[in-house]
């Protein structure tokens, strides 16, 4: 395959784009069309990430005491492996335009810091843009994805977000295709995640690109943000699946803004749609409530489950207090995550039978997975109060003697 290098591209950002807009139009006319592959994601990542909670504020002390709270309190063991800096790790470029790190805030280097992550049996990722610049105005990998995939290569990267910044109407699919390919190009495998807000629907196409892809723009710390984004997901929470998960954003839990069976809420239903699941809290501050959400290894189990099938939203109702709603998530073995919803500011009885559900028989083992306590053989239907802005997570399974029949 041919592409056209640029190994010095003009220096305003004004004539880089129209440089970009020539590649790019070579480059449609070859018909350059290649698909990830590096065999990661094959379900969702797990793991730690900047943004939510430091913004721009982050330095290599934070990073190395985030990796040892993710050993220290056992979230490593649970899964989350992942330690992530998010946008403004970065500073500028050298003269042949390979990726300079901020040496004020990482004065040891950013593969220092990958080893040091690494060393505790974690992996690592960064950031970066398909633009000329990131969000916070730091350079982009628009024109010099080579250059910096190699880096992060010799960094021994494990994941890239890429956002979707300052590039002024150049083609989306064309830009993150760049990165993907510079990527593969380097032999190592590195977690593509792109960070396109949703805004040209990648579910529908983002596959061949990238390991993930964000469906929305930003979630903040609030109630509001949360409905908005889990709403956007109802349409499209079945385009996920083993290799390519949508990504509603990151968690939101411990960080101050919702209560906690708000972020009960939040923590289930993201698991339950195979949404990456990465933590966005200060993890050396974290409370007993946001330890015992974030690692209950039941509802993490419904995220990581083998069959790869994202949760969907099976009735939206209008309640006398507010809505309610039901989801439900195929899981192996003939089992079924339900998660019961109440958006409604009262408490309210939510009721779904076994054929709405789907369910082959009339009786079914329950076991309500925030309370961690089996409810034994349910009959019919599942009929829970749900208190205001909660949620009633259950797993769903087979009874002895179903499992009799169908083994005989």
């Amino acid at each position: 395959f041919f592409f056209l290098m640029i190994r010095r591209p003009p220096r305003s950002t004004q004539s880089r784009s129209s440089a970009a807009s020539d590649v790019y139009k070579r480059q449609v006319l070859l018909g350059c069309v290649l698909s990830l592959d590096n065999g990661l994601g094959q379900k969702p990542p797990m793991g730690w990430n900047s943004w939510n909670k430091f913004a721009c504020e982050i330095n290599e002390t934070l990073i190395q005491q985030t990796a040892n709270r993710l050993v220290e309190t056992g979230l490593a063991a649970l899964g989350y492996v992942y330690v992530n800096l998010d946008d403004c790790w970065q500073l500028s470029r050298d003269i042949n335009g390979y990726i300079v790190e901020d040496n004020n805030t990482f004065p040891s280097g950013i593969k220092a810091l990958s080893d040091y992550v690494h060393s505790k049996g974690l992996k690592f990722g960064l950031y970066s843009d398909a633009g000329f610049l990131t969000c916070q105005k730091r350079p982009g990998g628009l024109m010099y994805e080579r250059q910096d995939a190699q880096k992060y290569a010799e960094w021994e990267v494990d994941y890239l977000k890429y956002d979707n910044c300052y590039a002024f109407g150049i083609p989306v699919k064309w830009r993150y295709e760049r990165m993907r390919n510079a990527l593969n190009e380097t032999g190592r495998p590195i977690f593509f995640s792109m960070c396109e807000w949703g805004f040209k629907d990648p579910a529908h196409w983002a596959r061949e690109y990238g390991n993930s892809w964000r469906t929305t723009g930003d979630i903040n710390d609030t109630w509001a943000s949360f409905l908005d984004i889990l709403d956007r997901q109802v349409e499209i929470s079945h385009l996920g699946g083993p290799g390519g998960w949508n990504d509603p954003d990151m968690l939101e839990v411990g960080n101050g803004g919702m209560t906690t069976s708000e972020y009960e809420a939040h923590f289930a239903l993201w698991a339950l749609l195979k949404s990456p699941l990465l933590i966005g809290c200060d993890l050396t501050t974290m409370t007993e409530d946001t330890k015992r959400i974030l690692m209950n290894e039941e509802i993490i189990e419904l995220n990581q489950d083998d069959l790869g099938k994202s949760g969907v939203r099976l009735w939206q109702r209008q309640g006398e207090h507010g809505l309610y709603e039901v989801w439900v998530g195929e899981l192996s073995g003939n089992e079924l995550g339900v998660i019961m919803f109440n958006r409604g500011e009262e408490t309210t009885q939510i009721t779904v039978s076994y054929e709405e559900l789907k369910w082959n028989g009339q009786h079914a083992n329950v076991r309500d997975l925030y309370a961690r306590q089996d409810l034994g053989l349910v009959a019919g239907e599942l009929r829970f109060d749900v208190p205001s802005h909660s949620v009633k997570v259950l797993r769903v399974s087979q009874s002895h003697k179903q499992k009799s029949a169908r083994s005989q």
